[in-house]
């Protein structure tokens, strides 16, 4: 295959994507991934796992700050002649000036079925929403977010205890298989786009940390959600004597009593309607521990309430 690809892409769920294109032959000539940021202990620089397996195949990579306004990418990539630009959570906004630069357009995969769902946190809102299903839309990008026309949509029913991380590999593996024929039915002029209707438009807005309090006037299966949603980050935490402590694992059940209060030596606490029972947790600043290890060394006992 001669046609020139360009990947943009940044996190975990785009790498088997980026994998499933090289693997199978696909021409990428080069990769956009957002650049290293610093960690909080000795500000070492972490690149993206996108920028890691690129360059572990020895792919080209470009890490700009911002592609707005940026001379030098628009001429790269003008230059360069990109039959397809193939973005994938790649953390930018596409500028307008650079839409009609390579032949095919920009393709993006959104992590939903479009129009529900646009932006930034798509698998993590259908989670804590509790929808029955989710999935990916392929659409051409435009010059508003996530408004593009779509050309494919897979559907995927959301299994009742999934977190988002395990969401995210699932329509990950979707995507990685759908692309490679949809990308040679555009090449062949053999595909289809089609308005999304943007009266039926929902926002997955970006996470805010906040978020993740948990409210114990809820009922259980909210609190799951938000437990299961926001897996791994931020997380969905409740605070006791001034330190945040994380739930990671937890299910419904049938135990009753005052909201916010741990109603038994399982850890089981009692929500606005039903209760939870809690599997893993963390302690701010300690490791993830299962619910047997936690209970041998923690002062939050039965008859604590966490309201």
């Amino acid at each position: 295959m001669s046609k020139k690809i360009v990947f943009m892409g940044t996190s975990n769920f785009a790498v088997p994507i980026l994998k499933s294109l090289y693997q199978n032959g696909y021409p990428i000539s080069v990769v956009y991934t957002q650049p290293p940021n610093k960690s909080n202990r000795g500000q070492k620089l972490n690149k993206s796992p996108i920028n890691l397996f690129s360059e572990n195949i020895s792919l080209d990579v470009r890490t700009p700050q911002i592609l707005k306004n940026n001379k030098e990418e628009e001429k790269y990539l003008n230059e360069l002649r990109p039959d397809i630009i193939l973005v994938v959570s790649y953390g930018q906004i596409i500028p307008k000036n650079f839409l009609n630069i390579p032949k095919y357009g920009f393709l993006n995969i959104h992590a939903s079925l479009l129009p529900k769902w646009r932006g930034a946190a798509p698998i993590q809102r259908s989670i804590m929403n509790r929808d029955e299903k989710t999935g990916i839309s392929i659409m051409k990008i435009n010059e508003n977010l996530d408004e593009g026309p779509i050309c494919n949509q897979y559907s995927l029913k959301i299994p009742e205890k999934i977190n988002s991380e395990e969401l995210s590999e699932k329509l990950s593996q979707i995507a990685s298989e759908k692309i490679l024929d949809i990308l040679d039915n555009i090449f062949d002029n053999n595909i289809k786009f089609k308005d999304q209707d943007h009266s039926k438009a929902t926002y997955a807005k970006k996470i805010q940390k906040i978020e993740g309090k948990i409210d114990w006037n809820e009922n259980a299966d909210q609190i799951i959600g938000k437990i299961n949603g926001l897996y791994p980050y931020p997380g969905a935490f409740f605070i006791f004597n001034g330190e945040r402590y994380k739930i990671l694992k937890a299910e419904k059940s049938g135990t009753k009593g005052k909201v916010g209060d741990i109603i038994n030596e399982n850890f089981e606490i009692c929500c606005g309607e039903g209760s939870i029972k809690v599997l893993a947790i963390q302690r701010e600043g300690k490791r993830v521990q299962q619910i047997n290890e936690f209970l041998l060394g923690t002062q939050i006992k039965k008859g604590f309430n966490l309201a």
